[in-house]
């Protein structure tokens, strides 16, 4: 009996054990010392990048495809871009400034991505719109309004809004303002509601915030890209209201009037413009933020146009050496170079020499600031207006006009035939009195001098010097012995040529 008990226990044991060794062999566990270790599967524990999957969800209904339709047009052999002739851009010489900064600062799409045929004298008899832009934008409310650039939309007949789910819709342009590059456009959507997004308060967005970028690139609706904000307030030189956020997230041609959003689906900016050399992404964008957007969008809702206020000078920087020559503490405000005729300035006494440094108390840091503060208020508005004058501040109450649709210049008086040839050794100028005694005008300059290295030339009229009125070169020197006594370095000279006023600082000794 026991020892068939122990038979039965070491039957047991040897099938258990070939089980195990069964077991082991088949789920590739270590039973023996020769055996091979397997490794886990890599698995690195770290934070994760968020994903915009669920901003893109919710924002993509509000984004739209914008296209436009004109009159046909002979077309030139350079296609429908943005920079082609007859008479365009291309037809400029290359050294000329404006050629220059459209080829670098490609202000989005004006031709579909892929060429369009060329139209012959019998599209062209018969009228028939075609294509000239394919663009962005995006509805800002549930009755069918949205925003795009004037860019887009200036040359357009007929509006055509392709929605996110591939609808197309008719649409009629609201109001338009190329100062700003902006432009609203309005659906019928008999009763229907639009998904639409809100702007953000850019002054909180900060750079190396994330943006996405939702848009229309080269005719490919909802396509989406994202990047961080990479600078603010950049002045590009397309206008007087410059102050674009640049972005990195990739936008190309036919991204303009498409948003950058936040991570909270709001509009940081309006994709209106890209840094390009070859025409493609190279990570330099620029949005104009929703803070000038947001009011710009307001009035052409209510009305159709933009109202701005308007002081009516000409102005220019305040470099170091212009605030040592003005007993300025610091190179900022706006140095006015002349106030035109029946403008608000003039009525109200500022004139040329003076330094704009606040307007109702907010300071002016630059000619861009003042541009930007005096459009913030409606026409007819009275402000008060600070000027460093003759060493002091004075405060000016200006009542604001609107801004004409078209700067004008202040004139200058006819210069005459000049005589009376003189020097002006210290400064390295040959002048003579223009004909009117009003002024003394350049006819020489030494290539030596600090007056030329400032860029003034022959035909250039000295109209005053630190603020007062110059008709002889008596004047001049006047001037120079009393900012020498004064303990200034340099003095400030008005110069007029071809109707335009500015002022150079020019040393008090001899340069």
């Amino acid at each position: 009996m026991t020892t068939s008990r122990n038979s039965s226990r070491n039957r047991l044991m040897a099938a258990a054990a070939s089980l195990a060794i069964a077991g082991a062999i088949g789920f590739g566990a270590v039973t023996t010392g020769t055996a091979p270790v397997l490794a886990d599967a890599v698995k690195v524990d770290a934070v994760q990048v968020p994903s915009f999957a669920d901003v893109v969800e919710q924002v993509s209904p509000a984004v739209v495809s914008v296209r436009v339709k004109a009159k046909i047009q002979p077309t030139s052999d350079g296609g429908p871009g943005f920079f082609s002739g007859p008479n365009g851009f291309d037809d400029l010489p290359d050294d000329h400034p404006m050629k220059r900064f459209f080829k670098e600062f490609r202000f989005g799409d004006r031709g579909n991505a892929d060429r369009p045929r060329r139209f012959d004298r019998r599209d062209r008899k018969r009228g028939e719109a075609r294509p000239v832009a394919q663009g962005s934008g995006f509805f800002i409310s549930e009755d069918g309004y949205l925003v795009t650039n004037n860019h887009v939309v200036e040359d357009g007949t007929a509006f055509t809004i392709v929605t996110d789910d591939g609808k197309e819709l008719d649409a009629k342009l609201i109001g338009s303002d190329s100062r700003t590059d902006l432009a609203v456009l309005k659906v019928d959507g008999k009763g229907q509601k639009f998904t639409y997004v809100d702007f953000a308060d850019d002054s909180k967005a900060r750079v190396g915030d994330w943006v996405v970028a939702v848009g229309n690139p080269f005719g490919l609706g909802g396509t989406v890209t994202a990047g961080i904000i990479s600078a603010r307030g950049r002045d590009i030189g397309a206008g007087p209201y410059d102050d674009f956020i640049q972005i990195d997230a990739a936008v190309n041609r036919g991204n303009s009037g498409g948003p950058a959003f936040n991570l909270s689906g709001q509009v940081v900016g309006i994709n209106t413009a890209i840094f390009s050399p070859s025409g493609g992404n190279v990570g330099i964008a620029f949005a104009i933020p929703a803070s000038t957007a947001k009011q710009v969008v307001k009035d052409l809702m209510k009305s159709g146009t933009v109202e701005r206020g308007w002081l009516g000078v000409e102005i220019q920087p305040v470099t170091d050496d212009i605030a040592e020559s003005l007993g300025l503490a610091s190179s900022k405000g706006a140095l006015v170079s002349s106030a035109q005729d029946n403008s608000p300035a003039k009525k109200a006494g500022i004139v040329p020499g003076d330094v704009i440094t606040q307007v109702d108390g907010k300071d002016v840091a630059s000619t861009k600031e003042l541009a930007r503060l005096i459009a913030g208020y409606a026409p007819g508005k009275s402000v008060d207006v600070t000027v460093w004058r003759n060493g002091k501040s004075e405060t000016i109450k200006v009542n604001l006009g609107a801004l004409p649709a078209s700067d004008k210049l202040a004139s200058a008086d006819n210069l005459g035939t000049p005589s009376e040839p003189d020097t002006l050794a210290d400064l390295g100028l040959t002048v003579t009195r223009s004909e009117d005694g009003k002024g003394l005008v350049v006819t020489d300059v030494d290539p030596d001098s600090d007056a030329a290295d400032r860029g003034i030339q022959a035909g250039d009229v000295i109209v005053s010097i630190n603020s007062q009125e110059v008709n002889g070169t008596g004047d001049v020197d006047k001037a120079m012995s009393d900012a020498a006594k004064a303990g200034r370095k340099s003095v400030l000279i008005q110069i007029s040529r071809n109707d335009t006023n500015r002022f150079v600082a020019l040393p008090v000794a001899k340069g």
